[in-house]
């Protein structure tokens, strides 16, 4: 079955349309989340958007309808924000988390009538809820909550005491003996109970279809938080219950991470979930679908061997098939895999990208992007992709965004890469082009066929980008991606600079005016490849480290270092080769800006500090940009919208402004 992907997502382009600029980050709207009613006539789903006075983003539930009908808002009054749409099994309610009314602004449980009405509060857990799954009668959930903060309710302030292993993480903070625990609640009586025990942080639970038994995410070991395994456990729906494992692979199973909840099969007898590569691969591993029997037994994997990430599966109603999302390449397509020859059946073309999707009734609704389209719900019917939402419309057919292609290219060893090009609007054929090369983070992630407001708004201001996706990157089998296994900076380096190089051959390229940027490891690549190749007029840093000794301990990847390099007192050869940048920052001559977020924990702001210093003493032009009271990803609206404005400044000063560069020590 192929359908027409691209096709659906085109909107014309007005008359009067104008370049994409920065503050149209305000604009956009993102989609999540959805949901089918059990009858299939409607999609609940999640709009998030920028409440720009109060300088924050509100996400609200919305309502698409099958039959086409123009989509209308269900929750959200100014200041308040709903997520997680849920319908009960016989759709006369929709439950969904918010923090609306509670004192610490934890989300609590509400529930909706489909039917029209007020929504009532659930839950008044003092830690909030994080998750929740509906028993099939609609009688019972069953909701993740973690346990409460002490400090919130003391009147003075209290140390903070730590004897874990992994002691911190990004916006949660420093991490405690506090977990994340599974309760159960009557409806009715609104009482949770306990349903697990032990010093455990447990997540997704998801009940079986006759409600009797509750499949759930656990890594439930002597010293949790030096494992990556996490494993697929099942218990009876009552308190007192002991948990039985299912998955046996040694490596993740179902990693919360992957936000993919484990699925019964339609008579409850089999789970499918995800299950990761070799432990020492960490997320450099392919993720495969596995299939456990609910009363335990031999897991079975999908064949043959694809080679690429599955996400997300949902078994048909029949359970004859399976569902999944399909990582390919710089798309993402659904796939469904007949059983029990588990052969992949695509159902997507490789056009764009399908962030989620839901199925009930027989129909299934996806969200879908390309790279010249934000998101929005569309219905799977039969070859065709029919729209259901228009939040974006009005903004995309009032831009007029740069044309994406897809590049193939080969890097200084052979090694065949692929990447993007985005030709600024109105670029004339053969004429010379400022390009900014621009590399992700992750590294295990990857640039896709999506929209990219980043690649948008640097194109209408007249710069050509260049992103290549590097060995290193998802999307390409599970060698390609652990090709830089404890060599950063190097083959990866290789393979961007081959893209640069490609650009001025093929795609015009000018190489007097050159720039490069990224976020995270998209930061850590600039500091690297910046280090060995002068040929940049300006870099850009943002949340990166240039030495990954200064990483250890004050960030959150202690396993993973300690997995990938050997810790630093027994392998220091490996961590100074690494962290190059910063050991002979004497080669950088790049003007660099360096930014990141103050309370960040996954790339905390001294490693920034300690490459501005560098280039500082030495005369290199150079700036620093802390964002305070924020996390490894950005979330105020105002400082996004900062952001990328002073990436244009100072693309625009030093690459096309051609700033005269002082002499360095």
């Amino acid at each position: 079955m192929r359908i027409l992907l691209a096709a659906v997502l085109i909107v014309p382009i007005a008359a009067s349309a104008r370049p994409m600029v920065p503050a149209d980050l305000n604009a956009l709207a993102e989609i999540s989340d959805p949901a089918l009613s059990p009858d299939g006539k409607d999609i609940a789903y999640v709009v998030t958007t920028t409440n720009a006075a109060d300088d924050k983003t509100e996400s609200h539930i919305w309502l698409a309808h099958w039959d086409g009908a123009k989509e209308n808002q269900l929750t959200g009054r100014t200041g308040e924000s709903e997520t997680h749409p849920r319908y009960t099994q016989d759709g006369k309610y929709l439950l969904f988390l918010s923090s609306r009314t509670d004192p610490h602004h934890h989300d609590q449980l509400w529930r909706l009538p489909r039917a029209g009405g007020e929504a009532e509060k659930l839950t008044d857990l003092p830690g909030g809820i994080d998750d929740f799954s509906i028993a099939p009668n609609g009688a019972r959930v069953a909701v993740v909550a973690p346990d409460p903060d002490p400090a919130e309710t003391a009147k003075t302030p209290r140390p903070i005491v730590i004897d874990r292993y992994r002691f911190k993480q990004d916006i949660d903070g420093y991490l405690t003996a506090r977990r994340k625990r599974i309760y159960l609640m009557d409806l009715t009586a609104r009482t949770p109970s306990r349903l697990t025990s032990g010093q455990f942080d447990e997540y997704m639970p998801v009940f079986s279809p006759d409600g009797q038994t509750i499949a759930f995410i656990s890594k439930r070991q002597a010293d949790p938080d030096r494992s990556y395994n996490f494993n697929l456990y099942v218990t009876q729906a009552h308190p007192g219950s002991t948990p039985r494992q299912l998955s046996t692979w040694p490596g993740a199973n179902n990693d919360p991470d992957w936000d993919s909840p484990p699925s019964f099969s339609p008579d409850g007898k089999k789970i499918a979930y995800l299950q990761g590569g070799p432990p020492q691969l960490m997320a450099y591993g392919v993720r495969r679908l596995a299939i456990a029997p609910t009363a335990g037994g031999k897991v079975e994997l999908t064949e043959p061997e694809l080679d690429r990430n599955i996400s997300h599966p949902m078994w048909s109603a029949d359970g004859n098939s399976i569902s999944a999302l399909f990582e390919d390449d710089g798309v993402v397509r659904l796939f469904y895999f007949d059983l029990p020859q588990s052969l992949p059946v695509a159902v997507t073309q490789d056009r764009g990208v399908i962030l989620s999707y839901t199925q009930a009734a027989g129909h299934t609704a996806v969200v879908a992007t390309t790279p010249m389209h934000p998101a929005e719900i569309f219905a799977q019917e039969g070859p065709w992709l029919r729209r259901l939402t228009t939040h974006n419309r009005a903004l995309v057919t009032g831009l007029d965004f740069g044309d994406v292609s897809r590049t193939v290219f080969h890097s200084r060893d052979g090694t065949e890469i692929h990447g993007f090009v985005v030709t600024p609007p109105g670029a004339k054929p053969g004429q010379k082009l400022p390009t900014i090369l621009r590399l992700h983070g992750g590294p295990q992630l990857e640039y896709e066929m999506a929209f990219r407001a980043d690649w948008q708004i640097l194109a209408g201001h007249g710069y050509q980008v260049v992103a290549a996706n590097p060995r290193g990157s998802i999307g390409r089998g599970q060698e390609f991606s652990s090709a830089i296994y404890a060599d950063w900076g190097h083959k990866d380096a290789e393979d961007v600079l081959a893209a640069v190089d490609d650009a001025v051959a093929h795609h015009n390229a000018d190489p007097a005016r050159l720039g490069i940027g990224g976020w995270s490891y998209g930061g850590i690549l600039t500091d690297d490849v910046i280090a060995q190749d002068r040929r940049f007029r300006a870099a850009i840093a943002g949340a990166g480290i240039g030495n990954i000794l200064a990483g250890y301990g004050t960030d959150e990847y202690a396993l993973d270092y300690e997995t990938e390099l050997g810790t630093p007192w027994a392998n220091l050869a490996t961590w100074e080769r690494l962290s190059f940048p910063f050991l002979h920052n004497d080669r950088i001559l790049t003007p660099t800006l360096f930014l990141c977020g103050e309370k960040d924990f996954n790339v905390p702001c001294l490693n920034s500090e300690q490459m501005y210093q560098g280039l500082r003493s030495r005369g290199v032009p150079a700036e620093l940009v802390i964002y305070p009271d924020s996390f490894h990803e950005l979330q105020r609206p105002s400082f996004i919208v900062d952001r990328m404005q002073r990436y244009l400044a100072w693309y625009d000063r030093f690459v096309t402004g051609a700033a005269a560069l002082p002499a360095v020590k």
